[in-house]
């Protein structure tokens, strides 16, 4: 498809610089089938079923911006995926000043050797010394804010509470799964009360998340790899609630293609644990999920493709503009929607 189709006009005071306190007083935008209604997060268990399942993603984000230098030349690093102990590739600012074989200095006592360089830009760092890499980045580096946040506002500590899930458990990620920031005590208390269950799997969210299609067509787009896991008693407890006829409603698009990427054609669930460059564009066949929670999405970007894919081209973009009109805030930082498509045969 044409990826103009996905474009639309967004204003950039609807972009949130910072979440909404607390958590779960966001807004939420309703779109089940073809009707859209404004609600509030917290209505959430009104609107879900007894029997219902919330899957969570509970990877955490690492503080993965790291800046340094080679000699003179200043280096920008935005780690994306871990390919080894010590190994990441990362997303050079600067990138033609950093050869292979050349080491970077990073702030507070981390280095690392670039490995070796890919045509899309990235580079494979590895992470010298003796120290955990996971301690070095806690030390030297900064939380991986959105470009369209950090263009306005550096990071600072409050990030690192605020751009975590109650979730997050599994060092790994470099952004986000930003649906589920909306969730508290509180809410998660509210939902359990009403009889709806909830499910954790990792997906390894990476910064590829927030490239922009370059290409004119969906087809000649190329999605980045990113790792995830489902165990076998997960995978067996998701395919019993879909046996019995409760839906399975992914919190986040990370979520979504990961149930999606260990679904087999029959529509059962399998054990995951590997890489997923699953690309849902409009036209994709749905296998396990029945619903989504999610933020609002960029133009033109591969997630506002996948929930066109869910809802229908037309139904997005008349919710998007409704959004747009009525003040809600975007993107990771923003407000929320629930997507329930009409059911399928």
């Amino acid at each position: 498809m044409r990826v103009d189709l996905f474009d639309f006009e967004l204003p950039s005071d609807r972009i949130a610089l910072r979440p909404a306190r607390p958590r779960d007083s966001a807004r939420l935008l309703l779109v089940e089938g073809e009707d859209i209604s404004d609600r509030k997060v917290l209505e959430l268990p009104q609107l879900l079923r007894p029997g219902d399942v919330l899957v969570f993603n509970d990877t955490k984000v690492i503080p993965a911006q790291l800046e340094g230098h080679r000699g003179a030349a200043s280096i920008g690093a935005t780690l994306h995926k871990r390919e080894g102990p010590r190994n990441w590739r990362a997303f050079l600012r600067n990138a033609k000043r950093a050869k292979v074989g050349d080491t970077i200095d990073f702030s507070e006592g981390a280095t690392a050797s670039v490995v070796d360089k890919a045509e899309d830009g990235s580079a494979v760092l590895h992470f010298l010394g003796e120290e955990p890499v996971e301690v070095l980045l806690e030390r030297a580096g900064r939380m991986p804010l959105p470009p369209y946040i950090a263009s306005k506002r550096p990071a600072d500590e409050t990030d690192r509470a605020d751009y975590q899930t109650i979730f997050a458990q599994k060092d790994g990620a470099v952004a986000a799964p930003t649906a589920a920031l909306h969730f508290t005590p509180r809410l998660l208390d509210a939902l359990e009360a009403r009889g709806i269950g909830r499910e954790t799997l990792t997906l390894h969210v990476g910064a590829g998340t927030f490239l922009p299609v370059r290409a004119q067509d969906t087809s000649g787009h190329k999605m980045h790899a990113e790792w995830g896991h489902i165990d076998a008693a997960t995978a067996e407890r998701l395919n019993a609630v879909r046996a019995s006829g409760g839906r399975l409603i992914a919190v986040g698009t990370t979520s979504l293609r990961l149930l999606e990427s260990a679904a087999g054609e029959s529509g059962d669930i399998r054990p995951f644990e590997g890489d997923t460059a699953i690309f849902i564009t409009p036209g994709y066949r749905f296998k396990v999920i029945d619903g989504l929670i999610t933020n609002f999405h960029l133009p033109r970007s591969t997630l506002f493709m996948l929930v066109s894919a869910l809802m229908g081209l037309d139904v997005m973009k008349g919710a998007y503009a409704h959004a747009i009109a009525g003040g809600y805030r975007f993107y990771s930082y923003g407000d929320a929607s629930l997507l329930l498509p009409k059911r399928r045969a």
